[in-house]
């Protein structure tokens, strides 16, 4: 098989391969329209995707925090940025709720939502209440979530209420009353929905109770993103979305989610397969990309190193004689190709010499003639191919 075939089955395997790929991603990807997560990272109804964008396209800059909760606020707040955690997937626990809380008190903002969120709310005297199903007044087209939820106060009259069944009081953060109540959303009977709460040290809270408000869905086929898109924008500069609640942690990357996808699914293991038997066929045939480059530098002989050859055979054979001969018809040859050679080589020497431009050449041909018709040695052959090739310098054609 020639090498360019041969490459050319390579990219079409690696065509046929990629093909696969796309069509394995397009039918998991399908599966993300069920993700029920609130991220900003998901495009599905039940993602929180087109809050993102939107709130872009208003010039408020977009950021998407994958690091635990005590890293993210670690540093003082800046004037300006809201910290947005929208119905964790894995709700907060009581330590994320505790460093919430000094992140407020520290003049930082909030915005809380959903049920995953609660225990961080109960740090500031709400909790999450589940109810009926209720409209919201200002929101047409648009219900609490699943039996709805609603914002009510854990304080009553100063005092704390006895918890719910069910209910987990907080017991690490220090609960802190705000100075101002804001009731910025209510169900058609009145239950609140939506707070911001002001503090006397300092910091704002926002209390969403239902985190669909801010899903792609509620955004698109309802009357929410008016009223959601209208807490942010126009008030705060930048918004930093809790992202590591919704599983898309710091070690989180596509080559690593590649790879653990190709080690548990029979898909993945017979790609791995086919890569392996394709690079072992293409070390196999060893293609050659390119031309073939001698390492070992060769030089070709001169004419005189071969003469030299042959007359120092001839004369290890004692045929002195023979070889002085061969020379001066090789020499005929070389001056005269095709032609037959019957005339002796000596009455040749004596035909040409006259011809010969220079007198050095004349006598070199006067002693080849006398080393033709002399005795044989084997100081006579050397000689002999010596002066044959001075000869072939002064009688070859230009």
């Amino acid at each position: 098989m020639r090498p360019r075939t041969e490459v050319a089955l390579g990219f079409a395997a690696l065509a046929l391969l990629a093909l696969i790929v796309v069509a394995l991603g397009s039918r998991r990807s399908r599966q993300d329209d069920e993700d029920p997560r609130r991220s900003t990272y998901l495009a599905g109804p039940r993602g929180a995707r087109g809050f993102a964008e939107a709130l872009t396209r208003l010039g408020v800059r977009v950021v998407r925090e994958r690091a635990r909760t005590a890293t993210v606020v670690r540093t003082p707040p800046t004037p300006g940025r809201l910290l947005a955690v929208f119905d964790p997937t894995y709700p907060l626990d009581d330590a994320d709720a505790e460093r919430l809380a000094d992140y407020r008190a520290d003049g930082g903002e909030l915005l809380l939502a959903g049920r995953g969120a609660a225990v961080a709310m109960r740090c500031f005297g709400y909790s999450v209440r589940q109810r009926a199903d209720s409209s919201l007044a200002r929101v047409p087209g648009v219900t609490t979530a699943g039996g709805a939820v609603e914002i009510g106060p854990v304080l009553a009259h100063g005092r704390p209420r006895e918890p719910e069944p069910g209910e987990l009081m907080l017991h690490r953060c220090a609960l802190t009353l705000p100075a101002t109540v804001d009731t910025l959303l209510r169900t058609d009977d009145g239950r609140a929905v939506a707070v911001a709460l002001d503090f006397h040290d300092g910091g704002r809270a926002l209390l969403v109770s239902d985190g669909r408000l801010f899903t792609n869905r509620a955004l698109r086929e309802t009357a929410a993103g008016e009223l959601v898109l209208g807490l942010v924008a126009g008030q705060y500069g930048e918004v930093a979305f809790d992202e590591y609640h919704h599983g898309f942690g710091p070690e989180g990357s596509l080559r690593r989610a590649v790879l653990d996808w190709s080690a548990g699914s029979p898909w993945g293991w017979a790609l791995w397969q086919i890569v392996a038997v394709a690079l072992l066929a293409l070390a196999v045939s060893g293609i050659a990309f390119g031309p073939r480059r001698s390492i070992i530098s060769r030089r070709r002989r001169s004419p005189l190193e071969h003469v030299r050859a042959l007359a120092t055979a001839l004369a290890a054979s004692r045929g002195h004689d023979v070889a002085v001969r061969l020379l001066v018809q090789g020499l005929r040859r070389r001056l005269a190709p095709g032609r037959a050679l019957r005339a002796d080589p000596a009455n040749w020497l004596a035909t040409i010499a006259p011809h010969l431009r220079s007198e050095r050449a004349r006598t070199e041909a006067g002693a080849l003639t006398r080393l033709i018709s002399g005795p044989p040695s084997a100081e006579g052959v050397l000689q002999a191919a010596n002066i044959v090739e001075d000869l072939w310098q002064e009688l070859r054609p230009s």
